[in-house]
This record gives structure tokens, sequence and C-alpha cells, in this order.
């Protein structure tokens, strides 16, 4: 196999097991399923990855660089750090105009407790990501000071990772749309 056949079919993989977990979580994950849907044998994702715990954590640690940098990518393209939290949101509603599916590390959160350590590590990190963002945000655009930017940035993770589980349950993206506009309303989202 070349380097760029090998490269490809782990990113197949990769791509494939991202989809799988954002539907059915970490314990979703199975190597047989997730070769008949890339269409190779099970035994071939050995080959890049040795267990279950290394596909995790691969999964989840590509899923918060893409989402650093997507958010980054909104902050450099708006430039204005108010206008990059209204469009917060839009990132999480994007799984669920997906598939209803939902942000792929929320789905892990709920399944720490049996969780491999190498994939907790990646989960909470993607928590983690998220809250300095929004926290480097919120100082930038003045809504708080320094002092209170991570306790708010730890809200509004958690009351928008709660609308898109909410929204999920009853597959329902208006829903999500109605509780993020609660949000503005209420002043946890700037308006």
């Amino acid at each position: 196999m070349t380097k760029d056949a090998s490269t490809n079919s782990r990113e197949r993989i990769l791509e494939a097991a991202t989809r799988i977990a954002q539907a059915h979580g970490y314990g979703g994950l199975n190597f047989r399923g997730l070769a008949d849907e890339v269409g190779i044998k099970a035994a071939s994702i050995y080959h890049h990855f040795e267990s279950k715990a290394d596909l995790g954590a691969a999964v989840a640690r590509r899923y918060w660089e893409n989402t650093q940098a997507a958010l980054e990518e909104m902050a450099r393209k708006s430039k204005d750090p108010l206008s990059s939290l209204r469009h917060y949101p839009e990132i999480f509603r994007q799984a669920l105009e997906s598939g209803n599916r939902i942000c792929l590390c929320s789905f892990m959160a709920a399944e720490i407790d049996d969780l491999p350590e190498v994939v907790t590590h990646e989960v909470l990190t993607f928590g983690e990501v998220n809250v300095a963002w929004l926290a480097k945000m919120l100082v930038a655009a003045q809504v708080v000071d320094t002092k209170e930017s991570e306790q708010r940035a730890r809200a509004i993770f958690a009351a928008i990772a709660g609308a898109q589980l909410v929204a999920r349950s009853r597959s329902d993206v208006a829903l999500y749309d109605a509780l993020v506009k609660g949000y503005r309303k209420a002043g946890l989202l700037p308006a």
C-alpha cells in the first residue's frame, strides 16, 4: 500500500468513525461496523489504529482540532468578537442539520465513566478549547471582565451543548434555535 493510499484509508476511517460516534457515541464504535461502512476488512483498521481507544482518541482529537480551527477562522474572518459570539451556536447547529447528529465530544462526555483515559483526555480538551475561545471573545467584546470570563464561558458552552442535546432528542432544529433565542433574551448570550 502506498503512503497516499494509507493516508486516504486513515482519513476515510476517521471520517466514518466521527459520523458513527456522533450518532452512537464511543460505545457505538466497533471495528466490524466501521470496516463495513468504509468498505475495508476489519483487520485493516488495526493497520492505522492499535485499539478502539487509539481510534476514539484520534477521532476526538481531530474533532477538537477542527473545532478550534473553525472558531479561530470565525474570529479572524469577523474581526468583531461580538459577532463571533453571536455566530458561536451555529457550529453546534451544523451537527443537528447533518442527520440529527450531536457534537461528538458532548456525546462522549456522557460516556465519561466508560471511556479509556486517552479518550477522556481528548474529550475534556474539546470543552477546554471551547471555554478558552469563548472567554477570550467575551473579554475582547467587553461583555465581561477577565475575572468573570471563564465562568460565563462555561455557562455558554453548557447551555449550547444542552440545547443541542434537547433538540436532538426531539429531532427538532427549530427547538435548538428557540433555546438559543431564549439564551440571548435572558442575556446569557450576546444579542
